[in-house]
């Protein structure tokens, strides 16, 4: 008898998608056992879950995410938008922010709005396209629509690094008029009377124009009948070379000046540096101080007496109140002042 030659099997047409019954085959499994470790991975015992991972790796097996989301009515996405991706200052808040959210499933979109107002609407409308299950959001001044945009869309919102009396709805940050009124209050305690702020104030940064608007406040109650030394600039970038130009502007109008309160870091660093350069004694002949605590303040000579923000916190708790409303847990504190701290070190 002529046994019949078997059939080969047929090979899969390139570009043909790896299925979960292929992954579940090579694992020897479930396709609902697949399907319940790709959702919820801590469900399956830990031999199950090296069985399916090493079966996704031999397969080359890619979720189908978008099917997920239409059956389940969540993306398990998240939206942050930050006003600059040209600057670093934001990065330590965001990297907090996507552990929290990643160790839970969520990954993270990210738009950036380069301070404009009609940037933000643009974005948020973008990102909302996508249905995100939560945003993050920095800043809490935003537009009349972007607000509209933001609570209509119906999910979880996180503000981030500033302080409103009235929140969309979450708020984790810190005031940065007071934290720069304290660093004042510092200097004023340590014999300093002409004090000079200094900042480039692009429009729709509103935490810059909030640490002027707090200094100002402070040298009007205490120098009462003196007007507020200010050196501003909206044209200036946010720049090493922006603070050694408002260094120069400073003293040319204010030449009896015995300290200069810059509105970052980046600027009191390029100021400092400047001072080295012209030979300029600091704190001796002036004090210098900075705002964010950045790693090159410490590294300086002398080092930047500055505001240090809690960033990771900042990232960390933003992320943990976006699981709460995302999870319908009620949180405890909605709306959340992590606070700052004044660094002092030789530059004042």
């Amino acid at each position: 008898m002529t046994e019949a030659p078997s059939t080969p099997r047929k090979a899969r047409r390139k570009g043909t998608s790896v299925t979960m019954a292929d992954v579940a085959a090579a694992a020897g499994v479930s396709m609902q056992t697949v399907s319940r470790y790709l959702r919820l991975p801590d469900t399956v015992t830990a031999d199950t879950g090296e069985l399916i991972r090493a079966a996704i790796d031999k397969t080359h097996y890619v979720h189908n995410l978008a099917a997920s989301h239409l059956a389940s009515a969540s993306s398990n996405t998240v939206a942050a938008i930050i006003p600059t991706l040209s600057a670093s200052v934001f990065a330590e808040t965001i990297q907090h922010f996507s552990e929290t959210l990643n160790r839970q499933g969520y990954q993270i979109f990210l738009g950036n709005t380069d301070y404009r107002q009609d940037r933000e609407e643009e974005v948020i409308r973008s990102l909302l396209g996508r249905r995100p299950d939560g945003i993050f959001i920095i800043g809490t001044h935003h537009s009349r629509q972007a607000k509209e945009l933001l609570k209509r869309a119906g999910i979880p919102v996180v503000e981030g690094w500033d302080l409103t009396a009235r929140p969309i709805d979450r708020l984790v940050g810190f005031s940065n008029a007071a934290a720069i009124a304290d660093l004042a209050t510092y200097l004023i305690n340590g014999g300093r009377r002409k004090i000079v702020f200094a900042g480039t104030l692009r429009k729709g940064d509103s935490r810059a124009s909030e640490r002027r608007d707090g200094f100002v406040e402070l040298m009007s109650k205490t120098f009462a009948g003196e007007a507020p030394r200010l050196v501003t600039s909206s044209e200036l970038a946010l720049d090493m070379s922006a603070g050694a130009e408002l260094l120069v502007r400073a003293r040319a109008e204010f030449p009896d000046a015995d300290a200069i309160m810059f509105s970052s870091d980046v600027l009191a660093s390029g100021a400092l540096l400047e001072c080295v350069r012209r030979g300029i004694s600091v704190p001796g002949d002036i004090a210098i101080t900075g705002f964010g605590d950045f790693e090159l303040a410490r590294h300086l000579n002398p080092s930047l007496t500055t505001v240090a923000v809690p960033a990771a916190e900042i990232g960390r708790e933003a992320g943990r109140l976006l699981l709460e409303g995302m999870q319908g847990i009620v949180s405890s504190d909605k709306h959340i002042d992590v606070g700052f701290r004044l660094m002092i070190r030789q530059s004042s």
